[in-house]
């Protein structure tokens, strides 16, 4: 059943990602006729943010920075929806105490990201991506199979919705796998056979390391020099959560001084133009931010965003 609101509320979508889907401008449109999405693909920021939601009264927001300064210039926005998962680029007390309430669920696109995490692992351990490069702009036939994945010891950083998806993944490669999360897990772990460990445990002895918590400061930099030299030099490091979580730097003097054996990263502190030397690195797989963008998980992330909305509006 479909609700449609006149001209009785303007919603207006940032995300660039829901923008360009054709579907789900539709399903928004059936309920909210009066709804403008970012047609030009436009990244806002600041002022040209504040300007495109100043007559909003509910958004649909992907990642950009909704801090008290943006929201206090936003009086008549009610709403603010969350496109994706994680709200590091929402100020949550912001909203609490200027009445802007906020629709949000999380794991929405677990899958498309935990089997993007694994497919790095894969890529890492079998040399796919060095080995495909290196014949395909080198013509060089070097035949570097690398290392199965099957039976090594894999270190899992937070063991949310996605982590948790990633040990589901693993299991037919009887993986060793230990974890570290802020939570209590006790009894996950032991239906699940896996070691909870420290951080630094993990560090030390792990074949393959994927992180997968939010940003906040607590893990801002989690992984930097200190790190990386605990870290065997025949590992891999992989992050599809957020940027900033790895320390960018760090990773290009390890990647480079074979500190580590290579690394897989979605995410970047500076989006949509990260670290370029890093990006170049040869031992690097560097993806821009797709490991949530499956077909499926757009949709998924989309009708969840619109659902939130309608539940809002029509209380």
């Amino acid at each position: 059943m479909k609700y449609l609101f006149p001209t009785m509320y303007k919603i207006k979508v940032t995300s660039i990602s829901f923008s360009k889907n054709e579907f789900l401008v539709s399903e928004l449109k059936n309920f909210f006729p009066n709804s403008l999405v970012n047609e030009k693909f436009i990244r806002f920021k600041d002022d040209d943010l504040i300007n495109y939601l100043s007559d909003a009264d509910g958004a649909i927001i992907g990642v950009e920075d909704i801090n008290d300064n943006v929201l206090k210039q936003l009086p008549k926005l009610k709403f603010i929806s969350k496109y994706g998962v994680g709200l590091n680029n929402i100020d949550i007390d912001s909203c609490k105490n200027r009445n802007v309430k906020i629709g949000w669920v999380g794991g929405v696109n677990r899958y498309s990201v935990a089997e993007q995490t694994v497919c790095f692992m894969i890529m890492l351990a079998r040399n796919l991506y060095i080995s495909s490069n290196e014949l395909k702009y080198n013509y060089s036939w070097v035949k570097n199979g690398g290392f199965q994945i099957r039976n090594k010891k894999i270190g899992i950083i937070g063991l949310g919705f996605i982590g948790k998806e990633v040990v589901n993944l693993l299991k037919p490669f009887n993986c060793e796998i230990l974890a570290n999360d802020i939570v209590d897990l006790s009894n996950y772990a032991k239906a699940n056979g896996i070691k909870l460990v420290s951080k630094e445990t993990i560090l030390k002895s792990c074949d393959i390391i994927t992180i997968h918590t939010p940003l906040n400061n607590s893990t801002i930099n989690m992984i930097s020099n200190k790190e990386f030299n605990l870290m065997k030099d025949t590992s891999f490091i992989i992050n599809t959560s957020r940027g900033g979580i790895i320390e960018e730097n760090a990773l290009y003097y390890a990647l480079k001084n074979k500190l580590i054996s290579g690394a897989a990263l979605d995410v970047y502190i500076d989006e949509p133009k990260p670290f370029k030397k890093l990006c170049q690195i040869r031992n690097l797989i560097c993806t821009p931010h797709i490991a949530g963008n499956s077909i499926e998980s757009v949709k998924g992330m989309g009708m969840a965003s619109i659902d939130h909305l309608v539940k809002y509006f029509t209380k």
